[in-house]
């Protein structure tokens, strides 16, 4: 992969605003999250014909436009900015990501230029009741059965799994435990034996899943990497996939902070503007400090996978922490800084945290990352 100049990623950003601003309004995320899908298809092919969102990580040997993940990282910024109700994170920073790093080169054949082209939607099936995503925490299993595989257990908090046309699916063979014998499956989202439903969540700008297995049966062309050592594509998966994620809370983060300053200077109260209250002036530096901080610990992240920089796990760890906090912490300051209509439906804020509080816990919570960077580091 390789990056582009800061004058490409200058219109690859001003691009994605400008095209958000436009199809991705406030009024836009309230009718979309209220379809059983989620989401517009045909924005969806919009933003895939049109603009080629979903072809920037692709290589370009398999119909993508070859670029990194930091390129990646500044559409997920400004898709976290409008809240935006898409399959993005689930294809091409999830199962796309897995595809790319550890499918065979007919595999990537098949599945990538669907999915750089919007045709293909896809998912990571890997957390089950606890929510974990590390390697003990997998417990659905496979077995061999001659030229196949049969799959069964239960995976929840799946993004977009009621609706992806590809399921990639983490199971262990009866009988492992930690990282071995996880094996790495493509099943079609109407195979047989595969029941879902949509959950109930918070967020209803992001569906979550309920992915049930019984007696699934794959050939042996749909294990992605080699059965019982897909850990090693798996977590290098995850990494990409979290980076992406606190990009998209950055710029969450960044917009939260934008409307709160506006909503600042047009309040007025006691005659004056409540923004030019002192104390109420410490709380929006407060917040500025942090969403800055956060697009920076998204972006030194995302880099660093591009330049291959060995410390790429521990960066985007700290990445996903901080992102994670820092979102959550500028939602909140938001609901209160515009008082008593902050919690109401008329308003945004409430979009902005409920996302907040749902991404905090998806792909891992910050204590569960920094308890990762404490390891790494050896403490």
């Amino acid at each position: 992969m390789s990056a582009a100049s800061a004058e490409d990623r200058a219109l690859i950003r001003d691009s994605a605003r400008s095209f958000l601003a436009d199809n991705a309004t406030s009024a836009d995320v309230r009718k979309w999250m209220a379809t059983d899908l989620g989401y517009d298809r045909e924005v969806w092919g919009r933003v895939a014909g049109e603009l080629g969102w979903p072809a920037v990580p692709v290589p370009e040997d398999f119909g993508g436009l070859g670029l990194g993940l930091g390129e990646t990282a500044l559409l997920m910024e400004e898709m976290g900015a409008s809240v935006f109700c898409s399959p993005f994170l689930a294809t091409v920073c999830l199962a796309g990501s897995v595809i790319a790093l550890g499918a065979s080169d007919a595999q990537k054949g098949e599945w990538l230029p669907a999915i750089a082209g919007g045709e293909l939607t896809g998912t990571l099936a890997l957390t089950e009741k606890t929510g974990r995503v590390d390697a003990a925490a997998i417990q659905a299993e496979y077995k061999a059965d001659g030229d196949s595989y049969i799959l069964n257990g239960a995976k929840r908090f799946v993004v977009d799994g009621h609706s992806a046309d590809l399921l990639v699916v983490a199971a262990r063979e009866a009988g492992s435990s930690g990282e071995n014998g996880i094996g790495l499956f493509a099943v079609p989202g109407d195979a047989d034996g595969v029941a879902r439903q949509a959950l109930p969540t918070l967020d209803q700008t992001r569906r979550q899943a309920d992915v049930q297995l019984g007696d699934v049966r794959v050939s042996r062309d749909a294990v992605i990497g080699e059965a019982g050592n897909g850990w090693p594509i798996l977590s290098q998966a995850l990494d990409r996939g979290i980076t992406a994620l606190a990009a998209e809370q950055a710029g969450g983060a960044r917009r939260v902070l934008q409307i709160t300053v506006d909503y600042m200077q047009e309040r007025v109260q006691f005659g004056r503007q409540i923004g030019s209250f002192q104390a109420l002036k410490h709380r929006a530096a407060d917040m500025m400090v942090k969403v800055e901080s956060a697009l920076a610990a998204a972006r030194n992240a995302a880099d660093a996978a591009d330049a291959g920089d060995a410390d790429f796990p521990m960066l985007a760890a700290m990445a996903k922490a901080y992102c994670s906090d820092a979102y959550f912490f500028c939602a909140g300051e938001s609901i209160q800084l515009h008082g008593g209509v902050g919690f109401t439906w008329e308003y945004d804020p409430h979009l902005f945290f409920k996302r907040a509080r749902a991404s905090a816990s998806m792909l891992g919570d910050a204590t569960y990352h920094r308890e990762r960077i404490a390891a790494g580091l050896g403490l």
